[in-house]
C-alpha cells in the first residue's frame, strides 16, 4: 500500500491517492479540484484508477470530480447518501456526475486492500471516514490538533462529538490523514487534541 498527499483547489485541500501496487490499481480520495493534474499523477505512477471516494461533499472536497469522471466515466464515485441528498443547496454544490451509496459498515475492495467505511456526521450529515489497514482518512471530522467546523448548513456540534469519540477509541493507532492541514496518529490526537479529549470526557 502507498499513499500520496496532492493540495488541490483554491483552500489546498488534501487529496489522497490510494494506491495498490500489487495490482496496479488506485482510489483517488477527495479530490477538491484539478482533476486533471490528479489524473496525470495516478497514471505517472503507473495506476489504474477503480474507485472515487468522498468523505463529504463540500465543494472544497469535490471540485474535482467532474473532470475525473469525464475521462473515466466507467470509475464509480462514492459518496454517503445523506451528503449526496444535499447537492444543489448551500455549500454542497452539485457536482453533475451519478453517484453510489456507502455508509457505515461498507467495505470496499481495492485490490489487495480493504477500505472499510465509518458514518461520521457532524461536519456534514454524510461526513465518513475510511480506514484502510493502519491509515484513517478523516475528511473534515478530525485535523491535527482541531475538528471540523459545525456551523455550516447540516453541521452538528453533538454529532461531530460522537463521531470523534468514536474514532478515538478505535483500537490502537492509526496514521489520520485529514481534508486539510497536516497528518498525524491517533494517538497523538488522544493525547493532545482538546476536542478529542472533550469528546471522549
Amino acid at each position: 500500500m502507498k499513499i500520496k498527499i496532492m493540495h488541490v483547489g483554491e483552500l489546498g485541500t488534501n487529496c489522497y491517492l490510494l494506491e495498490d501496487e500489487t495490482t496496479n490499481s488506485a482510489a483517488i480520495i477527495d479530490p477538491g479540484g484539478e482533476g486533471d493534474r490528479v489524473l496525470a499523477q495516478v497514471q505517472a505512477d503507473g495506476m489504474e484508477v477503480k474507485l472515487i471516494l468522498l468523505t463529504h461533499a463540500h465543494f472544497d472536497h469535490t471540485g474535482g470530480v467532474a473532470a475525473l469522471h469525464k475521462a473515466l466515466p466507467d470509475v464509480p464515485v462514492y459518496l454517503h447518501p445523506a451528503d449526496a441528498a444535499l447537492l444543489g443547496t448551500n455549500v454542497f454544490p452539485a457536482i453533475g456526475v451519478p453517484t453510489v451509496p456507502y455508509d457505515e459498515g461498507d467495505t470496499l475492495t481495492l485490490g489487495s486492500l480493504t477500505i472499510s467505511v465509518l458514518h461520521t456526521p457532524g461536519h456534514t450529515p454524510g461526513g465518513v471516514c475510511l480506514k484502510v489497514e493502519d491509515a484513517l482518512f478523516t475528511g473534515d471530522t478530525l485535523f491535527q490538533g482541531s475538528m471540523g467546523r459545525t456551523d455550516f448548513p447540516g453541521g452538528s456540534y453533538d454529532e461531530i462529538m460522537a463521531s470523534l469519540k468514536r474514532l478515538g477509541q478505535l483500537p490502537g493507532d492509526c496514521h489520520v490523514l485529514p481534508g486539510h492541514m497536516g497528518t498525524s496518529s491517533l494517538e497523538a490526537e488522544r493525547r493532545s487534541n482538546y476536542y478529542m479529549q472533550e469528546a471522549m470526557g
